[in-house]
């Protein structure tokens, strides 16, 4: 074989390893782990009939699914136990990404950043962590917030809890209620910064309820805030 034959077969070579590299690429940086987004509030009381929803404090946060996905339970493998479990393995069956833990994990996330948002009154963090209802809500108390001219300080000290108390399937849409055991310092002041509620010195456990959602159809990973509450 001459030498352009040897260069023919060095350009084939070549070729076949670029190709095999960028399938390797594609096929870790195209794989989603429930980490990529990771992802303050005004309750609002539950309406009656429905379950608790979240209160807003901190998400998804490609509220997520699992770093890797588990496979999917049989069909009513899992509906013999609690409701709850009921619950959890109806999701699964619709999310297979879908993990409690990894969810937990996410929800944490979710609730330390759009509790941080609230306070600093940055709707644009807010925006696609909220439903539109609960992002209303939240930015019109923001409003009334900034026409009063009064600022909010949220310290949250620490997440004690963060623990899934309900799950069900509405259609397509899976929704998930995390009750969050927290401990925060919440000061609001004036315009001219002496405190008209709270306690600077106060370290407060508060108790909250946060229901999100995600669409199981969709190719967005990502979960949103749709309701918040306090326990009674």
């Amino acid at each position: 074989m001459d030498g352009s034959g040897f260069q023919y077969f060095d350009i084939i070579f070549f070729a076949m390893v670029a190709g095999f590299l960028i399938l390797r690429l594609r096929s870790v940086l195209g794989r989603r782990t429930g980490e990529e987004n990771p992802e303050r509030w005004r309750p609002r009381p539950p309406q009656p009939g429905t379950p608790p929803a979240p209160d807003a404090r901190a998400e998804p946060a490609r509220l997520p699914g699992a770093a890797s996905p588990a496979p999917a339970p049989a069909a009513g493998a899992e509906m013999g136990g609690t409701p709850l479990e009921a619950g959890l393995a109806q999701v699964r069956l619709a999310d297979r990404s879908f993990t409690p833990q990894g969810f937990v994990q996410g929800a944490r996330a979710a609730f330390e950043m759009i509790v941080g948002a609230f306070a600093l009154g940055d709707t644009a963090t807010l925006r696609p962590l909220l439903n539109d209802e609960v992002y209303d809500q939240f930015s019109a108390a923001i409003r009334e917030r900034m026409q009063r001219k009064h600022t909010h300080e949220t310290t949250l000290i620490a997440i004690k809890s963060a623990e899934i108390i309900e799950a069900r399937m509405e259609g397509r849409d899976a929704m998930v209620t995390v009750k969050f055991v927290t401990e925060q310092v919440n000061v609001t002041r004036d315009a001219s910064g002496a405190v008209i509620d709270g306690d600077p010195n106060r370290v407060a456990t508060v108790n909250d309820i946060w229901t999100f959602s995600r669409n199981t159809r969709s190719n967005n990973p990502n979960w949103l805030l749709v309701a918040t509450a306090s326990p009674q």
